[in-house]
């Protein structure tokens, strides 16, 4: 975990591959409920709530950023909410930007596939386990990242053209999901 002025970002290693249509819409689960992180960390469910209604209200946007470097902004998130699994996130990479240029061929390659949170607690207890419960938090930015530190906070990227019925998209599936059961002998 890294702390700066109050932000607090989390960075983790995982080995799942994720399985990346081509594109620059990207969206997945930034944040899980009652998920641990390798911190020791849990989301509890509204953490975000009075947060996202703030920023709602003040005509704002959480921030997507690439590796939680502020002075490097890659995108735009259409649309941050909670949902009953987590935070969800759904937005574009800008490819007039160079940065979001190279998250896309990074996201295509499947080079990097990680979603992370920045934000400052407002409200966190203990459990009998140690764990900090993060009850209330002020989310500042959602970055694509090589490492988060929720293994299962994980990014799906996708052309926003593409048909779900795809054909090749189906197959490309089948083909990526043969190879991780074959990985997995």
């Amino acid at each position: 975990m890294i702390s700066e002025a109050g932000l607090e970002m989390k960075f983790c290693r995982f080995d799942e591959a994720l399985t990346v249509r081509e594109g620059h819409r990207i969206e997945g689960y930034a944040s899980l409920f009652d998920a641990c992180d390798q911190g020791g960390d849990v989301v509890q469910k509204g953490a975000y709530a009075r947060s996202l209604k703030g920023l709602a209200g003040a005509g704002r946007n959480v921030k997507m950023l690439w590796q939680h470097d502020p002075a490097q902004p890659i995108g735009i998130w259409d649309e941050v909410r909670e949902d009953g699994r987590g935070l969800m996130v759904k937005g574009r990479l800008l490819e007039s930007v160079a940065k979001g240029r190279e998250a896309a061929a990074l996201l295509e390659a499947g080079a990097i596939d990680g979603l992370s949170i920045g934000y400052r607690t407002v409200r966190a207890t203990k459990d009998d386990q140690g764990r900090r419960l993060l009850n209330e938090v002020e989310l500042w930015e959602v970055s694509l990242v090589t490492f988060p530190m929720l293994p299962q906070a994980r990014v799906d990227a996708h052309k926003a053209e593409e048909a779900k019925g795809d054909f090749l998209h189906e197959l490309a599936t089948v083909f990526q999901d043969a190879r991780r059961k074959l990985a997995a002998r």
